[in-house]
Formats: C-alpha cells, sequence, structure tokens
C-alpha cells in the first residue's frame, strides 16, 4: 500500500506527544521549523534545551513555535513533586533529539545524566531517535562511528546525518536532515501497516434514547476510547467506519464517520455494513432500555412521581457474533462490581472474541484508563494510562489474536 508522504504524516503523527530535544550546534536553527512541521503534522511537541542549545537559538522561539514552556532545568520546583523528568518521560510518545552533537551520543551511549534532556532518555519507555549534526571530520571519527554503532543495538534510531557543504566549509556527511525529512521518520516510528487493507468497523460514544422531544435517557461517555482506537487503527493502515454517538470530539482524519443518536440507529447503521468489515470494535456504551412510549410532546411536570415503561434496546455486538460469516469481535464491558466475572460471562455468553474489561468509575468520560483484555483461557493488563496509548497496545494486541484466529499473517505494508 503507497501513501503520499501528507497522508502517511497525518495518519501516524496525530495527537502523538513528542519530546524535542536540541543540543548545542549550529543546525539549531532548523528545529523551529521542525517544531512547525511536527505540529502542522498534528503532533504536540515539548522542547527540551542543553544549555548548550541556548547559544544557538533562543528558548522564547521554541516556546513561540511549540506553544508550550522550554523545559531546560533538571530540578523543575514547579513541576509535580518537583519530578519534571519522570513527567516528561511518561509524557511522551517518542524522544527525538535533533541536532544531536557527537557529546549527546557519547553521554547517551554511557548512561550518563547529567541534565534534563540525557535523565528524560534514561528514564522514558517511549522509542529514542537521534538526528546527528556535526562536523564531517567529527562525523567520521571511529569513536563516532562505534558509538553511534552502539547506540543503534540498543534500540536507539539513527536518522541521518545527510551529506552537503557545513557551516564550517567542509563538504561531507554530517548535516541535520531537513525537518521534512525528519518529520516522515518519526513517522515511519508510529506507523506499522499491519492492517492495511483491513476493515474495521468501531462504535463510540453513548446513545440517546427519547423519552420526549427534550428528553432523553443516557450515560457519561464521552467517546474518547472508540475515538483513540479509530486512531490507532488509521495508524496501522485500516480503513475505519466510526459509527458514533453524540459526543464533542473531533473526527480522526481519513475515518469515515457516521453520526447516530438513538441504539436502534447505531445498530442499524452497524448492520447495514458489517459484511465488510473484517474487525469489528463494539465500544460504545450503548443504552441498554429505551422508552416503550416516547411521548409526542413535552410531559408537563405535574405528579410528584412519573412511571416510565421501559424496553430493551437491540444488542449490536451478539447480533453480529451470531452472523454466519461474522467478523473478529471486541466488546467493551464497563463494570462496577466483579469486573472480570461479568466481563467473562458476556464473552462467552455473546460468543465475542475478545472483550475489554474496566471499571467504570476508572475510565469512563475520562482521559486515562486501566483495563484487562481477556479472550479464550487468557487475559492481560493494562495499567492506568492515556486512552491514545491504551488504544495502540489494544490494536498491536487484536492484530496478534486476528493472526491467530484467522490463521493469517498480518505483515508490514510496503510503501
Amino acid at each position: 500500500m503507497f501513501l503520499p508522504l501528507g497522508v502517511l504524516m497525518e495518519r501516524c503523527l496525530l495527537n502523538k506527544q513528542i519530546i524535542l530535544g536540541v543540543t548545542g550546534g549550529i543546525a539549531a536553527y532548523k528545529s523551529a521549523d521542525l517544531v512547525r512541521r511536527l505540529r502542522e503534522a498534528g503532533a504536540c511537541v515539548r522542547v527540551v534545551m542543553t544549555e548548550n542549545a541556548k547559544q544557538f537559538i533562543t528558548p522564547l522561539t521554541m516556546q513561540a513555535v511549540s506553544g508550550n514552556p522550554v523545559h531546560d532545568d533538571l530540578f523543575d520546583l514547579k513541576a509535580e513533586a518537583a519530578m519534571g523528568h519522570i513527567e516528561l518521560g511518561r509524557w511522551a510518545d517518542v524522544i527525538l533529539i535533533a541536532p544531536s552533537s557527537a557529546d549527546c551520543m557519547a553521554r547517551l551511549l554511557r548512561g550518563e545524566a547529567n541534565d534534563l534532556l540525557t535523565t528524560l532518555c534514561l528514564v522514558t519507555k517511549a522509542p529514542i531517535a537521534l538526528a546527528p549534526a556535526m562536523n564531517q571530520g567529527m562525523w567520521k571519527n571511529k569513536t563516532t562511528q562505534e558509538n553511534a554503532q552502539a547506540l543503534q543495538k540498543k534500540g536507539i534510531h539513527i536518522f541521518g546525518p545527510g551529506e552537503g557543504s557545513q557551516a564550517c566549509g567542509d563538504t561531507g556527511f554530517g548535516r541535520m536532515l531537513e525537518p521534512v525529512e525528519l518529520v516522515a521518520k518519526v513517522a515511519s516510528l508510529f506507523e506499522t501497516g499491519r492492517l492495511s487493507g483491513k476493515r474495521i468497523i468501531i462504535t463510540a460514544g453513548p446513545t440517546h434514547e427519547p423519552i420526549d422531544p427534550v428528553r432523553f435517557i443516557t450515560n457519561g461517555s464521552s467517546g474518547k476510547m472508540g475515538y483513540a482506537i479509530a486512531e490507532a487503527a488509521i495508524a496501522a493502515g485500516a480503513q475505519v467506519t466510526l459509527i458514533s454517538g453524540p459526543v464533542h470530539l473531533e473526527t480522526p482524519p481519513h475515518v469515515n464517520k457516521i453520526a447516530v443518536t438513538t441504539a436502534q440507529e447505531m445498530f442499524d447503521a452497524a448492520m447495514s455494513r458489517i459484511r465488510e468489515c473484517d474487525i469489528f470494535f463494539s465500544v460504545a456504551a450503548v443504552g441498554d432500555y429505551r422508552s416503550k412510549v416516547i411521548a409526542p410532546q413535552k410531559i408537563a411536570k405535574t405528579a410528584s412521581t412519573f412511571m416510565l415503561e421501559l424496553e430493551r434496546t437491540p444488542d449490536i455486538a451478539a447480533t453480529v457474533a451470531a452472523l454466519p460469516e461474522r467478523p473478529f469481535i471486541v466488546g467493551f464491558a464497563a463494570e462496577t462490581e466483579n469486573v472480570l466475572g461479568n466481563a467473562k460471562k458476556k464473552l462467552m455468553n455473546k460468543k465475542l472474541d475478545m472483550i475489554v474489561a474496566n471499571e467504570v468509575v476508572t475510565g469512563m468520560g475520562g482521559d486515562d484508563n486501566a483495563v484487562t483484555v481477556l479472550w479464550k483461557d487468557e487475559q492481560v493488563e493494562f495499567s492506568k494510562m492515556e486512552k491514545r496509548k491504551l488504544a495502540r497496545k489494544l490494536i498491536e494486541l487484536v492484530v496478534v489474536q486476528y493472526s491467530c484466529e484467522r490463521n493469517e499473517v498480518l505483515d508490514s505494508a510496503v510503501r
């Protein structure tokens, strides 16, 4: 699957949280443009500068282009518990150091933590990438080459350097790659292509079940989990249809969104498209009951009590699972008690392939969630994290289980 560069970057960098480390070197002037291009691709960028970097470009410039305060102090008393490096390390989806000096490469290899940037690289679980920038003689030096190779063996990505004329007048390898090249390489860290060509339907958000023209029954679902899964699936190369109840969220780029209001509308939208679906995520907090009779006019407030007769709404996941030719089905169970027990019952009774269980107080409406994923006789727990990061982990897990169930290997796509 060949994707235009702009589409690839937009698919993969939307809402990604990137720390840009800037070290001392004349190429630091390119860092401002790099931040701008990362943000244009949809990323959120925080800049960390070394003391030497400030000799080449000012923190004020980097703050202006990133829209966030610049971080340069290992002991930030304004940070929560004065542990700014730990907060940033947890926040990051990737750390990109551009430009990366020869000194920075050597210190990272030795595991030094004598400034905020190197400390972040030790504490983070996110991927780390370096864009070297130095004199061509420094880059060719045997020690620098050995350091670069050793860093790569440790799992650190090396982007570049490029070849060309340098500020000192020399010509050769040592130039930092251009910002647009670096943005594409960062995007490639998130792009797996493992769902390339797969058609995915995701239900998300709440439903509104009307009582009269102005009142309805609903719940506290924000839709954030379903929308995050849509983003992650798009980044993995899938064709995504998002059937969404009423929410206040922007539709991710390249997602086909179908807006619905009631459980019946969501059911009809899903069933009309389900035969063109490989994987179905039933994420929505669909209303289990609706008013049996909808009053044509607003019900007047007269009596001290009011009786409302309810009836069951259609069960979308169970109906999809009962189809003779069914997609791979991932259900969601938000519970207030006996979370795993209730989730296992739903997994078995509805004949789902997987189910994602969480306590209502942990996930509904918030930006973070902690879940347990169950299938057959196995389960895996994901501790509390941002829903966007959790969505990527869920997509990775679904890819593995889908491959096992359907005896189909989902390889990376060739762009």
